[in-house]
C-alpha cells in the first residue's frame, strides 16, 4: 500500500478564506441592498424577487452548479464577454469559486438583514424624514446603525457558508489543485485517496474557524447596545 504524505497543503484553506471573503463583501453589498429593497418598498414582482433570492437555499448545489455553467459559461454571453474583455475564461477559475459562494451566501444575509430592518423603530426613520434627511441618508444615519448587530451576525454566517461551499463550487471552478481546489473539495479527495491524516486536519482546522464565527454570530445577535 501506498504511502500517503504527512505534510499538509495549506493552500485549499487560504484560497477558501479569500474566496469566502470576497463572497461576503459582494453578498454584503448586494444583500444590503436587496433586504432594504424588500423591507420598505412595494413594487411589481417582490415576491418573485423574495423567491429568487431563497432559491440558491433550496436547490441541490448541483442544480445550482450547472445554472451557474450554462450562465457563466464559455459559450454564454457573459463567458464570452469576459473572455473578450480579460483573454481567459471565468470558469474554471477562483472568480467563479467567488460567485457560487456568493449565491450560496446572500439569501441567509437578505433574510436575516431584511428581518432586522423590519424590526427598526419607524418613528425614528419618520422623524428624520420629518427633518428632511432623505431615504439614503435615514437608510445609513438611522435604519443600518439601528440593525447592525443582526447584519453583523448575518454576516459572520454568510462567510462561514461560503467558506464550505462544495457542490457549486466544484461544478464552476473545478478541482485544480494549486488554482481552485478549495478546502472543502481537498477534504473530499483526501477521503476518496484514503489519506486521513490531510481529510481529518483540514476538517478540525475548518471546524474550528466555523465554530468560532457561529459563536461570534450569537454573541452578536443576542448582545444589545447599552
Amino acid at each position: 500500500m501506498a504511502a500517503h504524505p504527512t505534510t499538509i497543503d495549506w493552500f485549499p484553506l487560504w484560497l477558501s478564506l479569500q474566496v469566502a471573503g470576497a463572497a461576503t463583501l459582494i453578498s454584503l453589498a448586494l444583500g444590503i441592498w436587496l433586504a432594504w429593497l424588500l423591507a420598505n418598498r412595494q413594487f411589481p414582482g417582490k415576491e418573485i424577487l423574495d423567491a429568487l433570492t431563497t432559491l440558491p437555499l433550496a436547490l441541490p448545489p448541483t442544480v445550482l452548479g450547472y445554472y451557474l455553467l450554462v450562465t457563466i459559461g464559455r459559450t454564454s454571453w457573459i463567458g464570452r464577454a469576459w473572455e473578450s474583455l480579460t483573454g481567459s475564461a471565468l470558469v474554471f477559475t477562483w472568480r467563479a469559486a467567488v460567485i457560487a459562494s456568493t449565491l450560496h451566501a446572500i439569501p441567509l444575509l437578505v433574510k436575516s438583514s431584511r428581518a432586522a430592518l423590519e424590526s427598526v423603530d419607524h418613528a425614528c426613520e419618520r422623524a428624520g424624514r420629518s427633518l428632511g434627511a432623505s431615504e439614503w441618508r435615514i437608510f445609513w444615519k438611522v435604519s443600518l446603525p439601528l440593525a447592525r448587530r443582526p447584519v453583523a451576525a448575518a454576516t459572520a454566517l454568510a462567510f462561514a457558508r461560503s467558506l464550505g461551499d462544495f457542490g457549486a463550487t466544484l461544478m464552476v471552478a473545478g478541482d485544480i489543485p494549486g488554482r481552485t481546489q478549495t478546502a472543502a473539495i481537498a477534504i473530499f479527495d483526501a477521503v476518496e485517496s484514503g489519506n486521513t491524516f490531510v481529510a481529518r486536519t483540514l476538517v478540525i482546522v475548518i471546524s474550528i474557524v466555523t465554530a468560532a464565527i457561529v459563536f461570534l454570530a450569537n454573541r452578536l445577535e443576542r448582545r444589545r447596545p447599552a
